[in-house]
Formats: structure tokens, C-alpha cells, sequence
């Protein structure tokens, strides 16, 4: 599985990252360690999964975090992830 996590500012990409899992691991632990991995190279604390997010994530296989998913402040409009290969 890959999954493409981006950072998004004003219409404008400031980081991106593919992490790679190819282990035996269930789908939801795979993309819960992405979304670790992808938290930890731009140094965000991990958000949280709202209802939205899990509905859209169930749909297209994309979901996007913006600030109500971070207990902290942070100086982005949202965090997107993305299967990009399952």
C-alpha cells in the first residue's frame, strides 16, 4: 500500500511524502502507521479522525485534516491523505 500525504496552504502544496507499507498488517493499521509516519517527517502532532473524516475516507479512499483535527494551532489549511495504491 502507498498513501500520499500533502500538506496544502492557499491553494498551495508546502510538503508531500509517499510512505510505502508492505507488510502483512490489516488496511487500518496501515494507514494509521502511514498517517503516523507522514505526522512525524512534517513534525505535526497526529490529528484526529472526526465522523467526516471517516466517511470520506470509506468513500474515496482520501480524507483531509484541517484544524478542528489538531488540539494545537497549526500554520496550514489542511493535512490530505491519500491511498494511492492498495
Amino acid at each position: 500500500m502507498r498513501i500520499w500525504g500533502k500538506l496544502w496552504k492557499n491553494n498551495h502544496l508546502l510538503q508531500d511524502i509517499v510512505i510505502t507499507d508492505d507488510s502483512q498488517d490489516t488496511r487500518t493499521h496501515k494507514v494509521f502507521n502511514a498517517l503516523y509516519q507522514i505526522c512525524m517527517a512534517f513534525d505535526l502532532e497526529k490529528p484526529i479522525w472526526l465522523e467526516s473524516n471517516v466517511r470520506e475516507f470509506k468513500k474515496s479512499a482520501r480524507t483531509f485534516f484541517r484544524q478542528d483535527s489538531f488540539i494545537e494551532k497549526v500554520d496550514f489549511d489542511y493535512l490530505e491523505i491519500q491511498v494511492i495504491k492498495e
